[in-house]
């Protein structure tokens, strides 16, 4: 008996929304997510900002995979919101919001046996 195994993949996606500030120091742009302790820095305001996004994805990524990322949210205060609609808060001068996408895979297996 031969066993086949067919895989299929489904593309998923999260996005967390994260305050964050970017202040210039010198000739850099500082960028910080003081929420989680991640920061990051750029020639430019732009660039830091985009810098800390891939900090912040690069971060989150790896909690999951370390089976952290619950307790890392907890502790930075996370909780759920389910069934409650999002107040819309202005943010405080020089602070703004970045959202931090996370790709995720859905693989499934699918056994089937099949004769020779």
């Amino acid at each position: 008996m031969i066993r086949h195994v067919q895989v299929t993949v489904v593309q998923a996606s999260m996005e967390f929304k994260l305050p964050a500030q970017v202040k210039k120091k010198g000739k850099w742009y500082i960028s910080s997510c003081n929420l989680l302790d991640v920061h990051s820095q750029g020639h430019t305001r732009e660039q830091a900002e985009r810098n800390l996004r891939d900090a912040l994805a690069t971060f989150l990524l790896s909690c999951y995979e370390r089976g952290t990322l619950e307790v890392v949210l907890r502790e930075a205060g996370f909780v759920p919101e389910v069934g409650r609609r999002q107040p819309k808060v202005k943010a405080a001068r020089g602070r703004k919001e970045v959202i931090v996408p996370l790709p995720f895979s859905i693989a499934r297996s699918h056994r089937r046996a099949a004769s020779a």
